[in-house]
């Protein structure tokens, strides 16, 4: 796993980047990233102190945003096109799993909203936001973040969850092929289970969940959030020109597996 920044090439500089959910996790190390590459980085979170200290680490700048809001999420890719003069990439990120979200027999209609809220809603309100500036460039790409439960299910069940990211997909791979001759790339990210946050507070509370789900990865270890946002600037990138519409699993081999190996 490389993480000298000296060996990162610089494949994104000048452009500008929007992460939502960029206060912890996945959206940090991908702020990271990106800025290491030479991204102007845009940095959107409901945790204003994470928030602000993940753009001040990027170099970039910080708009408090509840991604549920329409209002609030037209205001940050107008901030990120007001400051830096376009908005090349989004990467759609931010999304909750909360602990009462669990079997469809003892999750609660309210639990589910909530969910589908953060997770599906905010995607389609950043996408709805972000593409009239790509369009008028002509160029951009949109990362969705999905997830590999959409794919093929969920061990431990989380069934809002695991609905919202199948809509992701849907979503990713309708507006990547309705804008792909207006030069604009939009696909869903799925990674398989990551040493983020996230995970740590959900399974430090269930640690037989987390055995559960630990077993099915073939390379026998979770995720690093450094890995997920490898691929993620791959995708933000000219390298990944002629990906599109397609649904990028990282997942250390999970859903390619038959058989866990012993």
């Amino acid at each position: 796993m490389t993480t000298d920044t000296e060996n990162i090439c610089r494949r994104l500089v000048g452009r500008t980047a929007v992460i939502t959910g960029a206060g912890s996790g996945i959206g940090l190390a991908a702020a990271r990233r990106l800025a290491s590459e030479g991204a102007h980085v845009v940095c959107a979170d409901i945790d204003e102190t994470a928030g602000k200290a993940a753009a001040d680490e990027a170099g970039g700048i910080f708009v408090r945003t509840d991604v549920t809001d329409p209002e609030q999420v037209e205001a940050l890719f107008k901030a990120a096109y007001d400051t830096y003069g376009s908005v090349d990439i989004a990467f759609n990120n931010a999304g909750i799993s909360p602990p009462d979200d669990d079997s469809i027999l003892t999750t609660g209609l309210e639990a589910w909203k909530r969910v589908q809220d953060v997770n599906l809603t905010s995607v389609y309100l950043c996408c709805k936001s972000a593409l009239p500036y790509m369009r008028r460039q002509g160029r951009g790409s949109i990362i969705n973040t999905a997830s590999f439960v959409a794919v093929m299910g969920a061990a431990t069940s989380q069934i809002s969850y695991t609905a919202s990211k199948g809509g992701v997909l849907a979503m990713s791979r309708e507006l990547g092929v309705q804008f792909a001759r207006e030069g604009i790339r939009v696909n869903a990210l799925c990674p398989g289970p990551v040493n983020t946050p996230l995970l740590q507070e959900l399974f430090a509370k269930d640690p037989e969940r987390a055995a559960r789900r630990l077993v099915h990865i073939p390379v026998g270890r979770f995720a690093e959030a450094t890995e997920i946002a490898a691929a993620v600037a791959f995708l933000a990138s000219d390298d990944s020109s002629f990906v599109n519409a397609t649904d990028f699993l990282v997942d250390g081999g999970i859903s390619g597996a038959y058989v866990t190996p012993v």
